[in-house]
């Protein structure tokens, strides 16, 4: 089935009533956070359960697994730029429905830059619940998390376990880099102190390209492996040997299917590669436009149909290649010329020219028809 089929919602579904979630300041402990108010029980959003069974669904245990996780959009109202929340639960099911084991919000590709505090905590907590109504309440979300401060970082992370998600990504800080103390012990620090005070698991976010370069050496990553409340690591930094070492000093001493430290890629365009590294999955944004196609090629190297793998792999790095060019801006027009929505970045990201919104639709054909095929 054509991945956009899954995308309209029926009348009276889980879309009714996001627009009806509010916000409101409360004190917490010494941080100031943006408070969840929930929908009255009797809103079209809160139909199918009660406000106890509500509140239950948002906080229960859901553990990290081997997988596909995808780093969710955030789209926006094509006239004022207001957080379109329906075409966020309608996305955040779209993908569920493809078989994704986890998703994440306010990364990179939901412009997490581009949002207020209450904003993120809006479609953190609209994912949240979109996902529930669906019948997905076992699917753990991720939340970004990160923040030049270790104070505003473990605001975020109470934040995020007020809307609903379930770890915390968080990149290092970087913009005072020059000055932090030597052998990384600035970066030990800031993690430490933010996973003992954060209500959620973090993740370890090392993404060179965001942070001024900043690249945090498999060492670092293991030491902050230690802690109870550090349970994996995202490694956009595309460096297989890093990756390798980092599985193999955290790998589960005992045959359970869940990894006591998750270890992702982050980018599908070595998927393969990260698997065959030890690696236990990918959290990728070109799993917005592709599920499909980044799943099976997961499920074939799992099997060991390698080959098969890796003729799949080389149409998913052909596609992820054009995402990685286009970035958010290009991964939206990619959307809406194959799917009918997705509309634009927040400004002031530009928004993409008609040869340009060309441009990025061909390049993702390949990988479309992939993915519909499937």
């Amino acid at each position: 089935m054509a991945p956009h089929n899954d995308a309209p919602s029926p009348s009276g579904s889980y879309t009714a009533g996001f627009n009806r979630m509010s916000f409101r300041p409360v004190v917490t402990s010494s941080l100031m956070t943006g408070h969840l108010s929930l929908p009255e029980p009797h809103s079209p959003l809160s139909s199918s359960y009660s406000t106890t069974s509500e509140t239950s669904d948002f906080h229960m245990t859901r553990p990290l697994v081997p997988g596909v996780y995808v780093p969710t959009m955030c789209f926006f109202d094509d006239e004022n730029e207001d957080v379109d929340t329906n075409a966020i639960a309608r996305h955040a099911v779209r993908l569920a429905r493809a078989g994704v084991t986890g998703l994440a919000t306010q990364g990179s590709n939901g412009e997490a830059v581009h949002l207020t505090h209450a904003e993120r905590q809006l479609v953190t907590a609209t994912t949240r619940k979109a996902l529930n109504e669906a019948g997905y309440s076992h699917m753990p979300i991720i939340v970004g998390c990160g923040s030049q401060s270790t104070r505003e970082t473990i605001q975020l992370c109470r934040e995020a376990w007020e809307a609903g998600g379930d770890y915390a990504l968080v990149l290092p800080p970087s913009y005072y880099a020059p000055l932090f103390a030597p052998a990384s012990e600035t970066i030990m620090s800031f993690f430490t102190a933010v996973a003992d005070a954060s209500p959620i698991p973090l993740i370890i976010y090392n993404f060179p390209g965001a942070v001024g370069g900043l690249d945090l050496s498999s060492d670092t990553v293991i030491r902050l492996a230690e802690h109870p409340n550090i349970v994996g690591v995202k490694l956009t930094c595309g460096n297989t040997g890093k990756l390798n070492r980092v599985a193999a000093a955290t790998r589960n001493k005992t045959n359970s299917k869940t990894p006591d430290f998750l270890v992702l890629a982050g980018s599908a365009d070595f998927t393969v590669q990260s698997l065959v590294a030890g690696g236990h999955g990918i959290l990728a944004g070109l799993a917005n436009i592709a599920p499909k196609a980044c799943i099976r090629t997961m499920e074939l190297f799992n099997q060991g149909k390698t080959a098969e793998a890796q003729e799949m792999q080389e149409v998913v790095a052909r596609g992820d290649w054009t995402a990685i060019q286009g970035g958010v801006v290009g991964v939206k027009s990619g959307l809406q010329g194959w799917m009918a929505y997705g509309g634009h970045a927040r400004s002031p990201l530009p928004r993409p020219s008609d040869e340009q919104a060309k441009k990025w639709k061909e390049g993702f054909r390949e990988l479309v028809l992939l993915e519909k095929s499937l």
